[in-house]
């Protein structure tokens, strides 16, 4: 349409003169489609395009120099020639040719109208891909994550595009859909993960790759934008439809939808759904570590035979507001650096990893072994309300300071930033707030049973507490270490 009106021609009164009175659509398993046009002279005209060998298969003339002529088996190698020069420059191309019938024709099935066609001539077009493509290929690589191109286009135009994206490597195979026809399931699970490139493939084509993949233990996620892609974007661990191009369908079968069609959408999202899930365990770590460490003082308390070093409203206190704020704020958390270098994970792993266990444990005996000591001490020297109020602020403090350690499992508080999650420190500054306001305000004093802290009190309960922050960082910082040699 672009080039017809490049060339002057205006489809809206073409459309006047040579009305539509049949067509026969395009799917991907007939790679063409043809209509059939009422003239001004009573006569019909039918027009095919589609794929050049395609189309070339129905012909059995060409228009040359003004006229029709037989054509040749030469002049079909020029053209099958011709198509795969221009495939091999990246170019999609196009087959074009009509035929006229009588008046009187009535019958439009593809039998009749798609048969003794006159070969036009082949319509080449560059389609590149987008810029962002190629960077999003590229921290695919680094992110463990494999991409092949599944296309109906000519394997020769597939192939100098995945060239100039940098898809194939040494060793990589391309295989179009004839290819992958002739191989047996047996062959084909031997060398599916070899495949880079798909060519002249049928949606049941798709079908088959996602059977393979998930049989070799990929998470595997295909994308699609016709009727027929809808199986395989069901069968598909992650079916992702094009949002502009894609039929209702396509869109109803598919787990996600692009709204703007671009690969590096899917890419944008795979980062995204690691951060989610990175947030997820460091909502998790920090809640489990802070509670294990609650029901542990009270534990060992109850063994030394102490009174309880926290009342049940201080423990309501410290779970639902010096913990919940910051709680909140870590599953906003943003994705750490190198959240898209990393392989992808083992879809059978818990949530609580090694790291984890690590933490729950370190933490929660940390809290223990400074709260219990300093609680057990203040009891024999300045009464239980006092102890109490050291307790209670000391366990909310070890929990701030545990916030800023569940950033990462990984990396130091200082490569991820301190600052970057601002609603963290936040949360961290109004849990503090608010722990002054129950242990100053006279009011919230005979509601929680506190006492006022002084100076000295707080220098010694943040002097205590900073450690679970400080043995954390270290033991990063060692692991660290390890792993560079």
């Amino acid at each position: 349409m672009v080039a017809a009106a490049k060339a002057g021609l205006d489809k809206k009164k073409l459309d006047e003169l040579y009305p539509r009175v049949a067509e026969v659509p395009f799917t991907s398993e007939r790679k063409r489609m043809t209509t059939v046009h009422a003239t001004p002279d009573g006569t019909k005209m039918v027009c095919a395009k589609g794929a050049p060998e395609i189309v070339l298969a129905r012909c059995n003339r060409i228009w040359h120099d003004g006229h029709i002529a037989e054509l040749s088996e030469a002049e079909r190698s020029e053209i099958l020639r011709a198509n795969e020069e221009m495939a091999a420059d990246a170019l999609r191309v196009l087959g074009v040719a009509y035929k006229e019938l009588p008046p009187d024709a009535s019958d439009f099935g593809e039998d009749v109208v798609e048969k003794g066609l006159v070969f036009l001539g082949l319509m080449a077009m560059i389609d590149p891909p987008r810029d962002e493509v190629r960077d999003a290929l590229r921290l695919c690589e680094k992110a463990g994550v494999k991409v092949a191109m599944v296309t109906g286009d000519h394997k020769l135009t597939a192939v100098a595009i995945a060239k100039e994206l940098g898809m194939l490597k040494e060793g990589n195979l391309t295989l179009t859909g004839p290819e992958l026809d002739r191989l047996s399931d047996e062959e084909f699970d031997r060398i599916v993960e070899d495949v880079a490139v798909y060519a002249r493939v049928s949606p049941e084509h798709k079908m088959r790759i996602v059977e393979a993949l998930k049989k070799k233990g990929h998470i595997v996620a295909m994308t699609g934008d016709g009727v027929n892609d809808a199986p395989a974007l069901k069968r598909a661990d992650m079916g992702v439809a094009m949002g502009i191009t894609g039929t209702e369908v396509t869109k109803e079968a598919s787990d996600m939808v692009l709204a703007d069609d671009n690969f590096a959408t899917i890419v944008a999202a795979i980062e995204e759904g690691r951060s989610i899930y990175d947030n997820i365990k460091k909502y998790l770590s920090y809640l489990l570590s802070c509670n294990v460490g609650e029901i542990l003082i009270m534990f060992v308390a109850s063994l030394m035979g102490l009174p309880l070093p926290l009342v049940t409203l201080q423990i309501l206190w410290v779970n639902l507001t010096t913990d919940g704020l910051p709680a909140i704020a870590l599953g906003v958390d943003p994705p750490e650096p190198d959240i898209m270098l990393r392989p992808p994970r083992d879809p059978e792993e818990s949530v609580f990893t090694l790291p984890v266990k690590l933490l729950i444990a370190v933490v929660s005996i940390l809290m223990t072994m400074g709260t219990v000591p300093v609680f057990a001490s203040f009891v024999s020297r300045e009464g239980l309300v006092k102890a109490q109020t050291m307790a209670f602020t000391m366990v909310t403090m070890f929990e701030m300071f545990n916030a800023f350690n569940c950033r990462s499992e990984r990396h130091s508080i200082f490569e991820v930033g301190p600052f970057a999650n601002r609603w963290l420190v936040l949360a961290v500054l109004s849990s503090i707030l608010l722990q002054a306001a129950v242990i100053y305000i006279p009011f919230l004093q005979s509601i929680f049973g506190t006492a006022a802290l002084s100076l000295a009190d707080w220098l010694l309960i943040t002097a205590i507490s900073s450690s679970a922050f400080i043995v954390v960082e270290v033991g990063k910082w060692l692991v660290a270490r390890l792993r560079r040699f």
